[in-house]
């Protein structure tokens, strides 16, 4: 699922000749970087209630580069740089890391793997 997706990112730009919707690729190296940072490498703390300051902040953080990961895409079509079906493209490739991600957070919650 994630080689789709990554697949699909590199369509949107390749099949329009417009390489501008990579921006949204640098987004999906930046969600998981407060999960590494303030998070310890664990996804338990987004799903809790408790912390502190920078468990908020990485809360924060991730919620606004998973935003950015849609955002991007809109504004370049609002701005005229990208086509429509590119626009779509990219919130398939978006919607199918987001299912990707959410199935392997459920696999590793199972502990008798």
């Amino acid at each position: 699922m994630f080689s789709t997706s990554i697949l699909l990112q590199i369509l949107a730009c390749a099949l329009y000749n417009n390489w501008w919707p990579m921006l949204a690729a640098l987004m999906y190296v930046l969600v998981p970087m407060p999960c590494l940072f303030f998070g310890g490498g664990s996804t338990h703390f987004l799903t809790s209630r408790e912390g502190g300051g920078w468990i908020n902040a990485a809360k924060f953080l991730t919620g606004a580069s998973a935003m950015g990961s849609l955002a991007i895409p809109a504004i370049l079509r609002h701005a005229g740089l990208i086509e429509t079906g590119a626009m779509f493209i990219e919130f398939t490739s978006f919607f199918i890391l987001v299912c990707t991600v959410m199935c392997f957070h459920r696999a590793t919650l199972d502990e008798d793997w």
